[in-house]
């Protein structure tokens, strides 16, 4: 750079200092009265929230089976392979009912391509807080009639609480949180 296109840097008066803390000032004002109001409520009071959050792959939707002398000559030879069984799965119905009355229902359809993934359900219900009577049931397997499993169970629900219900094989199939 040569020395003409060089500007001076002039020193900053009182000023421009207080001026600088007045607007920071301001926006730390604004910051710290739109942080707490309008004031936002997640639940009306005397509510709970009951949410049916699960993520599940049913099961598939006929059994294997063993292919033909015939049918693996009619086959490439990289993919003869004796047994054939489908990707595609089961839809996930899950009926919810609280009190006796019909909450939610949902059929969830299986993800991917080849609907070979998971399906996945959630509904979020606000509810009276107090005692109630929650029934579950799920259904993840066409080939069988009824509901594979069930839950009936009797809970109390506080003002803003959360209860989740979810599905895990592990722990026996439905379970409430």
């Amino acid at each position: 750079m040569d020395e003409a296109s060089k500007v001076p840097v002039q020193p900053r008066g009182a000023l421009a200092w207080v001026g600088q803390v007045v607007l920071y000032g301001l926006f730390a004002l604004f910051i710290g009265v739109f942080s707490h109001w309008p004031s936002y409520r997640h639940l009306a009071p005397d509510t709970a929230l009951v949410k049916l959050s699960l993520v599940h792959a049913g099961k598939p939707v006929s059994d294997c089976r063993t292919l033909s002398a015939e049918e693996l000559a009619k086959l490439p030879p990289n993919m003869r392979v004796a047994t054939s069984c489908p990707r595609e799965r089961s839809p996930v119905t899950v009926e919810l009912d609280i009190d006796g009355r019909n909450a939610a229902r949902a059929e969830a359809h299986p993800s991917g391509l080849s609907r070979d993934g998971s399906s996945a359900v959630y509904h979020r219900l606000p509810v009276p807080a107090g005692e109630r009577l929650i029934q579950v049931r799920l259904r993840d397997d066409v080939r069988s009639p009824g509901f594979a499993y069930t839950l009936e169970r009797r809970v109390k629900l506080a003002p803003a609480q959360v209860l989740v219900i979810d599905f895990n094989a592990e722990k026996g199939g439905i379970t409430l949180q």
